[in-house]
């Protein structure tokens, strides 16, 4: 507790600020999201973010230099401003477009009602997306969008940081964790930087790390002290960033077998999964299966890893691994895609993930109309026919994707 007393007296630098940016008013204390008019011509949204679905969630690591100036010094948004018109232009893009036809190019949305026969049935919507919260801390940075029609229904969301970096508290290293309230269930995602390090006993830095995440992130309980406050009290957690855990074999072995593209043997190995089965800090916490290769680290604009035969003299190496991970927590959770992307604008690169959820309805019978979009119901109830009974309250289902 003292080094984060003493930095916030030194530097008077606010640790774990819970204001946010967001296309809407929140129940914290909000900025609104500013669009810029010009984007950096290197970076191309529709080259970055290709996916439409109800809900988006994007993590940035080091979107700023981790030098002393960023550390210590107040939060810099330009960065993350560009990042999130990239993100809107990208998601918005179709939608928004002057040279189609406009129906051609709505994203499509999949909705899946629960009928008496318990089938299910999909109705495609066309929406926008807009960003429910987005923040920042260092070079970390978590963009949450959703779709506009989705807005009336989420509630209470909010922030919390946690920095495990520099004396053990400076945001170099550490964590952004967002919440929000869709419906009747609550949804948590952590977007975290841990330790580096490759050498033996590292993994133990890192393992410290998360449990200083998950016992240090607290959210505000809400007006009616009914919300949960700890990361793992929400009912769908993912945990997604550079957590950095290496492979625990010689760096040649890895090499070779990297060269072999023997993911199995490797994985054996790689200290994350092994932290997944012990069930130590991680207990409960799941991942998909891993059929691509390490992430970590190459050379920028390169498709060959750091330290390999065309390395300077002296170079440092570092042996390839699976630093950037997505896991999740709680039942409810169902992953539909887990793989790498291929953009070379870091020594990283990038993974990505598509789950779909259900979400507990809260409304009862009566309201069932507003619950599934009152001006478009007409449509949707043409289609087939609802089960209206009093069972609806507890049992009712929405499936989303994220």
């Amino acid at each position: 507790m003292w080094p984060r007393l003493v930095v916030s007296k030194m530097f008077r630098k606010t640790l774990g600020s819970n204001n946010f940016v967001a296309d809407f008013p929140g129940d914290s204390e909000t900025t609104f999201l500013e669009i810029p008019s010009v984007y950096e011509e290197s970076l191309r949204a529709e080259t970055i973010f290709n996916h439409h679905k109800e809900a988006h969630k994007y993590k940035f690591q080091e979107v700023v230099p981790l030098r002393a100036a960023n550390v210590l010094g107040s939060e810099n948004r330009r960065n993350s401003t560009k990042w999130n018109s990239l993100i809107r232009e990208a998601l918005n893009k179709k939608l928004h477009s002057p040279y189609r036809n406009s129906k051609e190019n709505l994203a499509e949305m999949e909705y899946t009602f629960s009928m008496k026969d318990g089938k299910s049935s999909e109705c495609s919507i066309p929406q926008d997306f807009q960003c429910l919260m987005s923040k920042q801390m260092v070079g970390i940075l978590i963009s949450v969008w959703v779709r506009s029609d989705l807005r009336p229904y989420i509630r209470h969301p909010s922030v919390s940081c946690v920095g495990c970096g520099i004396l053990g508290c400076l945001g170099n290293k550490g964590s952004v964790s967002v919440r929000f309230q869709l419906h009747g269930t609550n949804f948590c995602f952590v977007c975290g930087h841990l330790a580096s390090g490759g050498r033996e006993g590292d993994e133990r830095t890192r393992n410290s790390n998360v449990t200083e995440i998950l016992s240090r992130t607290i959210f505000p309980r809400g007006p009616s002290l009914d919300l949960p406050q700890k990361i793992l009290d929400h009912d769908r957690v993912i945990f997604l960033g550079d957590l950095n855990y290496r492979i625990s074999l010689p760096e040649a072995t890895t090499r070779l077998l990297v060269d072999t593209r023997e993911w199995s043997s490797l994985l054996e190995n790689d200290q994350l999964r092994m932290e997944l089965m012990d069930g130590q800090v991680l207990e409960g916490w799941q991942e998909g299966t891993i059929k691509f290769a390490p992430t970590y680290k190459y050379y920028f604009n390169s498709d060959a890893y750091y330290g390999c035969a065309q390395g300077k003299k002296g170079e440092k190496k570092r042996a390839p691994a699976w630093c950037d991970r997505i896991i999740w927590f709680g039942k409810g959770l169902r992953q539909q895609l887990y793989a790498r992307g291929e953009s070379k604008l870091s020594d990283h690169r990038p993974v990505k993930a598509i789950f779909t959820t259900e979400v507990g309805a809260l409304r009862a019978t009566k309201g069932l109309k507003s619950l599934f979009l009152s001006e478009r119901f007409g449509q949707i109830t043409s289609q087939f026919e609802l089960s209206l009974t009093d069972k609806f309250l507890c049992q009712g289902r929405s499936s989303f994707h994220i």
